[in-house]
């Protein structure tokens, strides 16, 4: 017997997953978003496949936007929950926001740090 649990320090997740809605990169791109804009906020995903632990709080996890399989990197988060669903083969959970990137740093991570072919150029 073995454990398929894998560990990620990376939330990469789909609008439909729960990314959210309010990080629109247009509007980031005019006006930068800051984590003290979310201050308070406290976000759900759900649906991720597989058996996932994403470090619990205070330590940090990268979120990337998975849009149709390209990652944008937007900053980082605390997971303060997480639940596995073994039925399902899912993970799904709640965090908080806290840091956003600038748009500079943002792109920079989105092409250097996703394998070929996830790259997000903007």
């Amino acid at each position: 017997m073995g454990s398929k649990i894998e560990f990620n320090d990376t939330l990469q997740i789909t609008s439909e997953q729960g990314f959210p809605a309010e990080l629109k990169l247009e509007q980031h791109l005019k006006k930068p978003f800051q984590a003290e804009d979310f201050a308070g906020r406290v976000f759900a995903f759900h649906d991720k496949s597989g058996a996932r632990l994403y470090h619990p709080a205070p330590n940090r996890v990268f979120l990337v936007h998975n849009i149709a399989g390209q990652w944008l990197y937007w900053g980082q988060v605390q997971i303060i929950e997480q639940t596995i669903n073994s039925a399902t083969n899912t993970t799904s959970g709640k965090f908080i926001i806290t840091k956003i990137y600038t748009p500079d740093h943002q792109r920079s991570m989105s092409l250097n740090e996703v394998d070929e072919g996830c790259e997000y150029n903007f």
